[in-house]
């Protein structure tokens, strides 16, 4: 069942930003690892290179530099945040919080910091949360911002020998500073919905509490991400038209009002293939996922940030952004552009 949540009026996106660390991986680099052509990679998923991190950079060290980014586009200092929320499936450590780093070296002092984990839906999930949290009651004055972040290292946890996934998935993170925007602008509404009964279909199995990392669970291989991709896209194709309507009804909004598309950058071939069953005509569909592959998290406010450093959107522009991954979660938001 979808769960639909009406945004608090008044609260939108200030400013954007995002960063992609500097290794750059070909095609012909994966390809190699993984036992397939570079020309099977980019016509089976669209994509022509991701980017790993350096060897000395986790999850906070991609989200800090996209954060600083973001604060900058928006013009507002560290402590003018009460809230960051850090959206990850590969966090620095188990605990503590992979935000608590982040608000540590940005010096977000004043700022209450915690990480949400839906996978790569996670994004939408932290976006939603960020703006209720700022629609409750102010008692601190000062200005009052949120940090939302997502940000993945996919790289440290992908087996480059298994072709369902090492093709896919990069590392990056992105960022945007929530706030008040003038009335009529920002965000309209969030609709989710999980689907625990195909947990299995994406994760790791080892590494928690369920299965302690042991001799055996390394050697097993078991603290590699892992993805059933046949039965995931059947998921996507099947669900998301579904979750995209049902957002758009419960807000009341028709496809044809829609004036941009950002979706999770799973796989830019089976986006496309969706696409057109979508009823999104109208509307420019952002796929900037041939760049920096699979991100998880951090994919949407990447290409958000992406399309804002094309000059897009514009004032009163209507944005569908749309979250799907493992649990299987989906996540489908509608905002009001404006600042």
């Amino acid at each position: 069942m979808t769960v639909y949540a009406p945004a608090a009026g008044g609260t939108g996106i200030l400013g954007t930003g995002s960063y992609l660390p500097e290794q750059v991986v070909s095609n012909e680099t994966v390809a190699a690892r993984a036992g397939v052509t570079a020309e099977w990679i980019e016509r089976k998923t669209g994509i022509r290179e991701r980017r790993y991190a350096a060897g000395h950079e986790a999850a906070s060290d991609l989200a800090t530099e996209a954060a600083v980014r973001a604060l900058a586009d928006a013009g507002a200092e560290p402590d003018d945040l009460a809230w960051i929320v850090v959206a990850t499936s590969t966090p620095d450590h188990p605990q503590p919080a992979t935000a608590a780093f982040v608000q540590h070296r940005i010096g977000a002092r004043r700022a209450a910091a915690f990480d949400v984990n839906a996978v790569c839906a996670g994004f939408v999930a932290a976006l939603h949360t960020g703006a209720q949290l700022l629609a409750a009651p102010d008692t601190g004055g000062g200005r009052r911002l949120a940090l939302i972040i997502g940000t993945e290292v996919y790289s440290r946890i992908i087996d480059p020998s298994d072709r369902r996934t090492a093709p896919l998935f990069g590392d990056g993170a992105g960022a945007v500073v929530l706030g008040p925007v003038p009335e009529g602008r920002g965000f309209v509404g969030t609709g989710m919905r999980t689907d625990g009964h195909l947990h299995g279909l994406i994760g790791v199995t080892a590494g928690g509490s369920r299965q302690p990392a042991s001799e055996k669970s390394v050697a097993r291989g078991d603290h590699f991400f892992r993805m059933q991709g046949r039965d995931v896209r059947d998921f996507v194709e099947r669900e998301l038209p579904a979750a995209v309507a049902g957002t758009l009804d419960a807000f009341g909004v028709t496809a044809g009002e829609v004036d941009h598309f950002i979706p999770h950058q799973a796989n830019g071939e089976m986006l496309r293939s969706v696409a057109v069953r979508l009823g999104l005509d109208a509307a420019r569909t952002h796929l900037p996922v041939d760049r920096h592959g699979n991100t998880g998290a951090a994919s949407i406010p990447l290409a958000l940030d992406h399309a804002r450093r094309g000059g897009e959107p514009r004032d009163g522009d209507l944005v569908l952004l749309a979250g799907f991954g493992g649990g299987m979660t989906l996540g489908t938001t509608l905002l009001r552009w404006g600042r």
